[in-house]
C-alpha cells in the first residue's frame, strides 16, 4: 500500500522535561496530537524507562506514530507512517509530524521523508 514515512531526529529539545522524561506526560500528548490530525487511534503502547525516558507507539488505522526519548541528551526520535488505503493521508501525516516537532521544540531537527509502496500506485 502506498504511503509516506516521516522520520526525524530531534536534538537539544527545549520542551518541558516531563514531556520527554515520563510516560504519564508524553503518552496523552501523542494520542491527542494524532486525534487532532484527524487520525484514527486503534491502540497505544508506551514503556517507561528508569530513571527516565520513554518509548512508545500510537497505532493508527492509517499505520503508526512512534517516539523514543533520551532526556539525558535532550534527544527524541520520531516516526510517522501513514498509508493511503482509503484516501490520501499525506497532509494529515505532515500536519501531525510538524505538530509533534513543535511540541518537542528542538534546536536542530534532521528530517527524512520516504515514499512507501510506490509499486501499488
Amino acid at each position: 500500500m502506498d504511503g509516506i514515512h516521516l522520520i526525524a531526529d530531534l536534538y537539544d529539545c527545549q520542551c518541558p522535561l516531563p514531556l520527554i522524561e515520563t510516560l504519564t506526560t508524553l503518552e496523552p500528548c501523542m494520542v491527542t496530537a494524532a486525534k487532532d490530525a484527524d487520525m484514527q487511534v486503534v491502540g497505544v503502547r508506551f514503556h517507561q524507562f528508569q530513571p527516565v525516558g520513554v518509548t512508545g507507539v500510537v497505532l493508527l488505522a492509517e499505520s503508526h506514530v512512534a517516539v523514543h526519548t533520551w532526556p539525558e541528551r535532550a534527544y527524541v526520535t520520531l516516526d510517522v507512517y501513514v498509508c493511503n488505503h482509503t484516501g490520501d493521508n499525506q497532509s494529515k501525516a505532515e500536519c501531525l509530524f510538524e505538530a509533534l516537532i513543535q511540541l518537542f521544540n528542538p534546536k536542530h531537527a534532521e528530517r527524512v521523508q520516504v515514499k512507501r509502496g510506490s509499486r501499488f500506485v
